[in-house]
């Protein structure tokens, strides 16, 4: 990343573990790996979806003390591509053995998830496959337009157990045509033409070709900067610059900032994991989240054309998000005062690297914090508002996905999704409109409608152990003698105490709120301390529920879920949703335990509705999905009455003057009486 880019620059790379939930360094990455190949015997053909930190018990974690001693294991899925068996390790590093070792039934359990290598493999099949380039062939392309057309592997899905794809491993691919290697193939989807690849027998299964005459759109739609002409010229250098550093401190994988305190980590499958967030308030540290994390997401697709009905990716559990994280000097993905977080990661053989700067954290003005000008007596206080950023962006295929997680000096925590990338594009004659209502982005071209879920998994530890979840809703009063003037309205709290209680979706008319509390404690004022949840984007599941992506994509039918902590329920749509049936959280609160009063984890779904348009195209702006926690009776009293008075006299390129011009920082007289 260029230093035009950002002010400054930082990275920290871990040789030495010091913390039970430090990830694992890339020695014992490359150790684990070692150990696997040597005492299972694994060959050439041997892969590892999955190898990464297990995480120790909570009750060893709570209990370290720095200094001393601590276990470290490593968790691996392991897939044996010359007969697709596929296998659950668990290594100790430090007694250097494998502890567990078991053969899964994929048909039961589901695949592992696909791998890099496949995504090429993927891509070859298909374009050696005679049948395949006879298809193409007839949609009135050459063999030497062949060689440009680009093909996306997709995940297969499931539906039924039909004997033709029953245990065998699957990918599906879509193609696109493209002028040159360089174009933008989503401006030239290829109709009608879908094949079907066993990854382990290296072969298309069957091509799906509907037979129709769409043409292939040739207008092209590039967005790389030497096709996109001559830019606006009026954009002026916008500088952010902390001349006196930063106001967090980084220990290793221990952050501090303005009386917070967490512990960064990172998963193949999650991306970036929180761990242990807490509040210094007055001088103790108050946990709030013993871990949070993204565990996956859904993309279901509202189309019933060939190339499209099949569609539903789970990016997290079918590819990984981490396993797909963007190295952020590549672009300028953050500015300011950088603090860059190096991952330790292995390949699908098992061989150690490096992802550069793939978590970033930097501090960012929010305008007011708090204000009020008293016109009686002329005093003014105003403070400004400053939140620490702690990112990263993958991509899978198409689409671009980033996931910030914000802290506020007032106490809020935000999770904020933003989604890019290109849409996927579905070709038509122009003229004519989608059968399946999809939105049109050129005369040729339209995007199908679809989804975006995602499923947030917040393990509470709000001041300990033992916390409940109320949920609120308003409604109006009746007039009558207790209310007489009919302003009035009730506000009903319940206490969720079982898992299908438990189950629930937003309600915008009724102001549904829920409260994560922790019965045993009181502030103040007598009232349990909380923390809020602002659910703020509540798309619902628009495919039915009995249906085959209904089914896999159970998360996404409520907007919130409460379960006791079990430490094998890490996943909202299971260990290996890929092509698998349905899993998770629908599964997983069957058992309807108790959630009240005891170790809980919050699920939450968000999401966003796409109904795609011509300003999506051909590269999509972001788009915004998210939600918040908000302190509610968790402290005594704004918790950020203590920060100084003050404005940036000295801001890059403005001049100085009295004006209260939203410049940010801190220091001066125009904020205070």
């Amino acid at each position: 990343m260029s230093e035009t880019c950002c002010a400054s620059k930082a990275s920290t790379t871990i040789p030495t573990p010091v913390h039970p939930l430090d990830p694992l360094t890339q020695d014992e990455l490359a150790q684990a790996a070692a150990i696997l190949k040597q005492t299972q015997q694994l060959g050439d053909s041997c892969r590892f979806p999955y190898l990464q930190l297990e995480e120790p018990p909570k009750a060893e974690v709570l209990a370290f003390e720095a200094g001393k001693a601590f276990s470290r294991r490593v968790f691996a899925t392991v897939l044996d591509k010359s007969n697709g068996a596929m296998f659950e390790a668990m290594v100790d590093l430090v007694a250097e053995t494998v502890t567990d070792w078991q053969q899964l039934d994929h048909e039961v359990t589901g695949q592992a998830p696909i791998m890099i290598e496949e995504f090429f493999t993927c891509v070859d099949i298909v374009q050696n496959d005679a049948d395949w380039r006879a298809a193409v062939k007839r949609r009135g392309l050459t063999d030497a337009d062949i060689e440009n057309i680009q093909i996306d592997p997709w995940s297969f899905g499931y539906f039924g157990d039909d004997p033709k794809y029953k245990g065998k491993r699957l990918m599906r691919g879509v193609a696109f045509y493209r002028d040159q290697f360089t174009d933008n193939g989503y401006a030239h989807p290829i109709e009608g033409l879908v094949a079907i690849i066993d990854l382990n027998e290296g072969k298309v299964i069957e091509l799906l070709d509907d037979g129709r005459d769409t043409p292939i759109p040739k207008t092209k739609r590039n967005y790389d900067t030497p096709s996109l002409g001559e830019p606006r010229s009026d954009v002026k250098p916008l500088h952010i610059v902390q001349p006196e550093g930063v106001s967090f401190e980084v220990d290793g994988w221990k952050v501090n900032w303005q009386n917070w305190e967490f512990r960064v980590g990172f998963t193949p499958r999650e991306g970036l994991v929180l761990h242990q967030l807490g509040y210094n308030d007055k001088g103790e540290t108050r946990p709030i989240i013993y871990r949070a994390s993204v565990t996956d997401m859904a993309v279901p697709y509202s189309d019933t054309a060939l190339n499209h009905y099949w569609k539903c990716a789970f990016d997290g559990g079918e590819y990984g998000l981490g396993r797909l994280a963007n190295q952020l000097e590549l672009g300028c993905d953050c500015l300011g005062a950088i603090h860059y977080f190096d991952i330790p990661a292995v390949d699908d053989k098992g061989e150690p690297f490096t992802m550069k700067n793939a978590v970033c954290m930097h501090e960012e003005d929010y305008g007011t914090l708090w204000k009020h000008y008293e016109f009686r007596t002329d005093v003014f206080e105003v403070r400004r508002s400053r939140r620490l950023v702690i990112s990263f962006f993958c991509t899978v295929g198409n689409y671009d996905y980033g996931f910030y997680w914000y802290l506020y000096q007032d106490g809020t925590i935000e999770m904020e999704t933003k989604l890019t990338g290109i849409i996927q594009t579905a070709g038509m004659v122009p003229g004519t409109k989608p059968a399946c209502g999809g939105g049109l982005v050129t005369p040729e071209i339209y995007g199908p409608s679809h989804q975006h879920f995602f499923n947030a998994r917040l393990h509470m530890m709000l001041d300990g152990e033992q916390n409940s979840v109320l949920e609120t809703n308003f409604s109006a009063k009746p007039a009558g003698e207790d209310n007489p003037w009919g302003n009035a309205f009730n506000t009903d709290v319940t206490t969720l105490t079982t898992e299908q209680q438990a189950a629930r979706e937003a309600n915008g008319q009724s102001g549904r709120f829920w409260k994560v509390i922790n019965p045993n404690k009181t502030n103040a004022v007598g009232n349990h301390p909380g923390y809020k949840l602002m659910a703020e984007h509540n798309p619902v599941m628009l495919a039915q529920a009995d249906s085959y992506i209904g089914q896999r994509a159970g998360f996404a039918a409520k907007h919130v879920w409460v379960t006791p902590y079990e430490p094998s329920e890490r996943y909202g749509t299971g260990n290996y949703p890929n092509q698998n049936k349905g899993d998770g959280l629908p599964v997983y609160t069957q058992q309807d335990r108790n959630v009240e009063n005891t170790d809980i984890v919050l699920w939450h779904t968000y999401g966003h509705t796409h109904i795609c348009k011509p300003e999506d195209f051909p590269v999509m702006p972001v788009e915004y999905v998210g939600f918040k926690l908000k302190p509610n009776n968790f402290f005594d009293a704004n918790p950020a009455m203590d920060l100084p008075a003050g404005k940036d006299h000295r801001s890059v390129g403005v001049a100085d003057d009295d004006s209260d011009g939203g410049d940010g920082g801190d220091g001066g007289d125009c904020c205070a009486s």
